[in-house]
Order: C-alpha cells, then sequence, then structure tokens
C-alpha cells in the first residue's frame, strides 16, 4: 500500500498540473469554434427568413398591418432559445423593425459603410452577445439588413461544462490509474485472486463479496455516481432530439426514474361514472386539463387523484375508492376524493372559481373572496393532501399537483413527505402582482405553491408574473438566472411548459374521411353542401369571448351581405358551473345573442348561429373540426387553450384555417393562424372574410408548419420535460446523499 501511495500522489499532482495548464487552451478553442458557428448559423436563419421577410416588406398593407406581421414572422422566429433579438435596418440605415430586446448598443449600418462579412461579439448587461448583419434582396435590389443577435450565455455554460469534463476525464484516468496500482499491490502483497475471480465473472468491485475489497468500494462507488450524473446531463442536452411518444415517457420512468411511483392530483377526473335509464355509464368531462394529462397517465400508469363528481361514481369504487380506467382498457387508477355539498360549493364554486378563476383571468369579472369559502378550500387540501399520503407506497414519490384549485397542496404534502418531488403545474395565466394582490389569502397561497419542487407555467410571462409577485409579496430569495426560488429552507424551480396533445389523437383514429364528415354533419345541421361552415368549442364561460364571437359574425353578415345563407357557424358550448350566477347570466346573453342574430339574418331552413349547449363527446367534437371550413378561438383571457390545437390536429387533409385570440399561450406557438384582437370586432369580422376567402395552397402551407409544431411539441413531450427535470433532481439528490453516507462511513472507520 505504501508503493501504491508513492505513485498515486505525484500522479495526481501531474495530472492536475495538466488539467489546469490545459484549460485557458480549451477555452479560446472553444470561444473561436462557437463564433464561428454563430456566424453560419446567422447565414442560415438569414437564408430561412429571406423569402417570407421579403414578402411582408413589399406588401401594400398599411403600415401597422405590416409592422404585426413582421412583428409576428419575428416572434416565431425567436422561438430558437439561443436567438435573443431581431431587428430590420432600412436601405437609409433606419432600424424600422426590432423586438423587445434588442439591445441599444445596437445600430444600423450608415449608407455607403462597407458590410461585415462575419458578426461581432458584444458586452452586453446580461452577457456577450454576437451581432450580425445580412442584406435583404428582392430582384437584385437591396431593400435592407437583417440584425440577427444571438445570445452567447450558452458558450459560457458548455465553456464550463468543458472544463469540468477536463477535470472529470483527468480524475477518471487518475482514479482508473490509482484503481489498476492498489489492485497489483493486493494482488502482489496479499493474493488477492478472489477479486479478479470475480472481476472476470462480471461482478462489480464495489458489490465484490469479499472483505479484503472495502478499500475499492470508495472508488468504484464514485465512478458510478459520477457516470450516473454525466448520463443524467447528457439525456438533459440531447431531450430536443427525442420523439416523444408513450414509449418514451415510459423509458424515462424506466430508466431515469428507476420506475418511481407517479401521482397526479387534479379536481377534475378523467373519468366520472352516471345513471342512464338503470344502466352504469361512464363519461368523459369536458376539461382541458383531462385532454392533456389522460394520454400521460395512461402511457405511465400510477394512480390519479380526484374529487368524485360523478352521481354514480361511489356505485363504482372498490372499499378503497379505487377505480380502474380506462373502461375498455384499464391502464391505471382512480382515487376519488368525497366532499360534502357545502365543501364543494364552498372549495370549488366559491374560492375557485368565484374568487381565483376571474382574479387571474381579468376578464372584467369582479372576483369574489368569503372567509368561509375560504376555510372549505384549506379544509378540501388538507383532505387532498391526506389521500396523498394514503396512496404513496413510497417516502419519495413523484405528484404532479394540477391547478388553482390546490395552491395549498404542495406545502401540505411536503409537510407530510419531506422526500417527494412535488411538480405543480398552473393551467391558467398567472396575474400581475397588483391583480394578484387583491386576494386576501395571496401570502398562503404562495407559500403552499412554494413547497413545490418544480412549478410550471405555460409561459415565460406567467413565470415573469410569478417571480415579481413572490418578490412583491414574501421574504424570498429570488435568482432570475437559474429561475429558482428559495423560501421556508426549501429550493423551487419554476419552468415554461407550454401544454399541449397527444399525437396523433386517439379520437382522431375513429374519424371518417373529412369529405365524409363535411357531408354527415351538414346533412346534421341541415345545411347544403355549399354553405360554408364554422366551428367554436368551448366551455360556456366568460373568459372565452363567445359573445364577442358572435359580434363578430353579425358584423361580418352586415358588411357583406353575400355571405348571408352561404356562411353559418357552429358552437358548441359545454355547460359549465351552472350553480354560479355569472355563468347563470352568461348563457342567458350568449342565448339571446344568438336568437338575435339568427332572427335578424336568418331565413326558413338557414340559421347564421347554430348553438348548441350540451356536452359532446370526443369524436363528436372532432367530426365537427373536420367538417368545418374555419375555427375560430376568441379567449380573452387564457393559459393555453387546447381546442386550438386540437383543430389544427383533426386536419390531417392540411385544409381549414384557425382564427386564434393573441390573449392565448397558443397563440405564441401557433404564429400561421390568423391572430386577432377578440375586443376588435372589426378585426375579428376582417378575419372571418379572410378565412372564407383563403386560398387552398395557402391553407395548406399554414396547416402544414401548425401541424408539424404541435407533433413535435405534444403532450408527451410536455410530461417528458417535467420527468426529465424530475429526474435530474433526484438524481442530483441521490448522488449528493451517497456522497455524504460515503464520507461519513470513511470517517468511521478512520
Amino acid at each position: 500500500m505504501r508503493l501504491s501511495l508513492r505513485f498515486i500522489v505525484p500522479l495526481a499532482l501531474a495530472l492536475g498540473a495538466i488539467a489546469y495548464g490545459v484549460a485557458p487552451l480549451v477555452d479560446q478553442l472553444t470561444l473561436k469554434w462557437f463564433v464561428r458557428d454563430l456566424d453560419i448559423r446567422r447565414n442560415l436563419v438569414a437564408s430561412a427568413v429571406q423569402e417570407p421577410l421579403v414578402e411582408l416588406l413589399t406588401d401594400n398593407t398599411r403600415d401597422r398591418v405590416r409592422l404585426q406581421r413582421v412583428q409576428a414572422l419575428f416572434t416565431r422566429i425567436l422561438q430558437d432559445e439561443r436567438l435573443y433579438a431581431l431587428g430590420f435596418c432600412d436601405g437609409a440605415g433606419k432600424l424600422v423593425y426590432r423586438t423587445a430586446f434588442l439591445p441599444a448598443e445596437v445600430h444600423c449600418r450608415a449608407p455607403g459603410a462597407p458590410a461585415e462579412e462575419a458578426g461581432r461579439v458584444l458586452k452586453h448587461a446580461g452577457g456577450a452577445l454576437h451581432v450580425g448583419a445580412t442584406p435583404v434582396l428582392a430582384e437584385g435590389k437591396q431593400l435592407g439588413e437583417l440584425l440577427i443577435v444571438h445570445d452567447m450565455s450558452f458558450i459560457e455554460r458548455r465553456s464550463a461544462d468543458t472544463k469540468t469534463y477536463i477535470v472529470y476525464l483527468f480524475a477518471a484516468i487518475g482514479a482508473v490509474i490509482a484503481l489498476i496500482t492498489v489492485v497489483i499491490a493486493e494482488l502482489s502483497f496479499r493474493g488477492w485472486m478472489a477479486g479478479i475471480k470475480a472481476l472476470i465473472r462480471g461482478q462489480s468491485l464495489a458489490l465484490s463479496p469479499e472483505p479484503k475489497s472495502r478499500e475499492l468500494r470508495p472508488i468504484a462507488r464514485d465512478l458510478e455516481a459520477m457516470v450516473r450524473e454525466l448520463e443524467a446531463e447528457r439525456r438533459q442536452r440531447d431531450e430536443s432530439q427525442i420523439s416523444w411518444t408513450p414509449e418514451n415517457l415510459r423509458g424515462i420512468l424506466r430508466e431515469d426514474l428507476k420506475g418511481d411511483e407517479i401521482l397526479i392530483v387534479s379536481n377534475r377526473e378523467p373519468y366520472i361514472h352516471v345513471r342512464e335509464d338503470g344502466r352504469l355509464e361512464v363519461q368523459r368531462p369536458a376539461s382541458g386539463l383531462v385532454t392533456a394529462l389522460e394520454p400521460v397517465m395512461r402511457a405511465c400508469s400510477g394512480t390519479w387523484i380526484a374529487h368524485g363528481s360523478g352521481g354514480a361514481d361511489r356505485e363504482a369504487v372498490d372499499a378503497q375508492d379505487h377505480v380502474m380506467v380506462p373502461p375498455e382498457k384499464p391502464a391505471y387508477r382512480i382515487r376519488r376524493v368525497w366532499l360534502s355539498r357545502e365543501e364543494e360549493a364552498g372549495y370549488y364554486y366559491g374560492f375557485a372559481n368565484e374568487g381565483m378563476w376571474p382574479l387571474c383571468h381579468i376578464a372584467h369579472t369582479r372576483p369574489v373572496f368569503r372567509a368561509s369559502d375560504w376555510e372549505h378550500y384549506r379544509t378540501v387540501n388538507r383532505r387532498f393532501a391526506q389521500a396523498v399520503e394514503q396512496e404513496s407506497r413510497t417516502a419519495n414519490p413523484i405528484v404532479l399537483v394540477q391547478d388553482y384549485h390546490l395552491a395549498l397542496l404542495p406545502r401540505l404534502i411536503r409537510e407530510r413527505l419531506p422526500q417527494a418531488t412535488i411538480i405543480a403545474f398552473w393551467h391558467i395565466p398567472w396575474p400581475n402582482p397588483e391583480a394578484f394582490g387583491v386576494c386576501p389569502w395571496r401570502v398562503e397561497l404562495l407559500e403552499g405553491l412554494l413547497g413545490s419542487s418544480i412549478l410550471g407555467f405555460h409561459t415565460q410571462f406567467h413565470c415573469n408574473n410569478f417571480f415579481d409577485t413572490v418578490d412583491r409579496t414574501l421574504e424570498a430569495r429570488i435568482d432570475r438566472e437559474t429561475s429558482t426560488i428559495s423560501f421556508g429552507g426549501d429550493l423551487t424551480e419554476v419552468r415554461r411548459y407550454p401544454i399541449s396533445i397527444e399525437w396523433p389523437p386517439a379520437p382522431l383514429a375513429a374519424q371518417a374521411p373529412v369529405a365524409e364528415c363535411r357531408a354527415a354533419v351538414r346533412r346534421a345541421l341541415g345545411l347544403g353542401e355549399e354553405v360554408r361552415l364554422g366551428v367554436g368549442v368551448d366551455r360556456l364561460d366568460y373568459t372565452k369571448g363567445i359573445l364577442e364571437r358572435f359580434a363578430a359574425i353579425e358584423r361580418l353578415l352586415e358588411l357583406e351581405p353575400h355571405w348571408i345563407g352561404r356562411f353559418a357557424f357552429l358552437q358548441i358550448a359545454a355547460p359549465s358551473r351552472s350553480s354560479i350566477e355569472e355563468y347563470q347570466s352568461l348563457e342567458a346573453r350568449v342565448r339571446a345573442a344568438a336568437q338575435r342574430i339568427n332572427g335578424r339574418f336568418g331565413a326558413p331552413g338557414y340559421q347564421p348561429i347554430v348553438l348548441k349547449v350540451e356536452h359532446h363527446d370526443a369524436g363528436e367534437v372532432y367530426a365537427c373540426y373536420r367538417a368545418a371550413d374555419l375555427c375560430c378561438v376568441s379567449s380573452l383571457h387564457d393559459g393555453m387553450n387546447l381546442v386550438a390545437k386540437e383543430y389544427v390536429a383533426a386536419r390531417d387533409d392540411e385544409r381549414g384555417v384557425l382564427i386564434l385570440s393573441q390573449f392565448t399561450g397558443a397563440a405564441r406557438e401557433l404564429s400561421e393562424a390568423l391572430i386577432v384582437n377578440p375586443y376588435d370586432t372589426e378585426q375579428c369580422a376582417a378575419a372571418l372574410r379572410v378565412a372564407l376567402t383563403m386560398p387552398p395552397d395557402e391553407q395548406r402551407d399554414r396547416m402544414r408548419s401548425m401541424r408539424s409544431l404541435i407533433q413535435e411539441f405534444n403532450v408527451y413531450r410536455w410530461a417528458g420535460r417535467m420527468l426529465l427535470d424530475a429526474a435530474r433532481m433526484r438524481n442530483r439528490r441521490r448522488v449528493g446523499a451517497a456522497r455524504v453516507g460515503a464520507k461519513v462511513v470513511d470517517l468511521r472507520r478512520a
């Protein structure tokens, strides 16, 4: 052993000196490589955007409309995480278009100044930026220059990673040589032939049954931990290359999460049981949350904990309040939580939907907060926490808490299961601090959410609002660079996870061809084949902009009477929260508006608005999507709105037009839709006219682009990204605990 130490110590010093000398050289080479790559990348981006930008710049539309379209194009391009900002300089050297974060230091080149062949590096408050200008040409004439700014912060991260890998490499080399030296020394001086036999049999040194291999166990343990860490980081970097499917989700559970237990907790259940004509029937409630999460749960198995709200739910469960679903092919189980009528009225209809819902949506409806509702909200959240504790088979499950009904739950679970990984996802918008300050119990709600390991929102805008709210309300340490909040000794990562739908959608498999759907739906509605059909699918909610949608239809028929008799709009409005007075009033106003417009423009056998205030199953909705020439989503404020994505996914014929409110999260992704302000009746009416007259080729190009995006960014990717982040967090915690444990053991032996 003394001989081994004489060899190992000089070897470690020499390898350390080599690593120290190599690191600066690697930094210089890394910077040169990445600057060159950014120049190449700038040219590729400029080439890709050249044609659509020239079309917009040479279009004869009004300046304001052109500005909106150029800004929409730039916003679409900026979805690339490495792009920081974009700008466009005209031929006179004037900056005419720019995105919000274009630095003030970036200027247009003066007319006649020589063009720069390569980009330049600009020091900025947020870090280094790579700035390049590329000419925009139309028929040989230069219209101006496109300014492309790349964020170079990833180079610093890669450089740090490279240094870490170099250290790991030399540490691994040293560890391997030291390991070989120790083995040889032991074999030479103590005759460890049993260890060699174990290696030949393929056993790990760390698991060798020989008591004399004790000295090798810490080394082998560190190597195994290092490999696990590097593999987790590699998977995180390669996440964007994964084709997300249910099989990939199962693979994450099997490989990254080691088959860890997953629990989903939400107010709404994916299946309800009711009595119909004496038979026990199963229904799926209308819910964007259920639409998104149910395919994930089928892929991952596990347990879904939810409020049992169906009239016959108690009849379907076993003694532990469990029921296996889906009924046709059981893949996971539901644990139902029972609430009294008073608790449901106070917790769900009261605090959640008369208080939190209008507060977060800022839809010009006054939120109502009552102390009695708050007490029911706290009681029900505690009951859900108790159910999570009962259903958990391990001390460290992964718990996915869903939406604003259960804001207190993460902290309550943390108190009962300190080792659990808790992912809370907020499905609705998060308001600005001033709006959220209206809530009397804002501190308790924030403290509850900050019991999460990871807190997710649809958009970065909502994440930023949450950071600002915490900053104004709590004494917490906020690190916006790493997107973390430290509060009460717990660290919460705040992340953007844009939710989506499964691909391909399950209801699409049973659908007839588009032509058959088109004929069947028109026949059912009593419309001729020549009548153009629009569709809207919503819960009957004041945030969905149904009245604004009807006003746009009325305005279209006023301005262009030739569409009377040739255009009809099918509005499917699922009844929702009908015990709340505001929703009762909304239903009455929606029915009255439809009746008035039909009375004004209708005729025998024709109604411009066909209103269906009733529940439709997924198959019926998808048939309407496939039959419609356009879909209108006019939400006044929305988290994501999955109806927009469902309509696009249903159109495998690559036809149809999506009209989409700018106040939805989906508008940030589906920029090829006709983006409108639902409060602007004239603009919405114009969008309807554009949709009805759009050429098939343009419909195909827009629809193809949106379908490609939804296929790639599907619900399995949404869930997979959260689970990968959870795996990374759990692996870091596991490795840290293993290292601490090993040090304790070594100290005891010493």
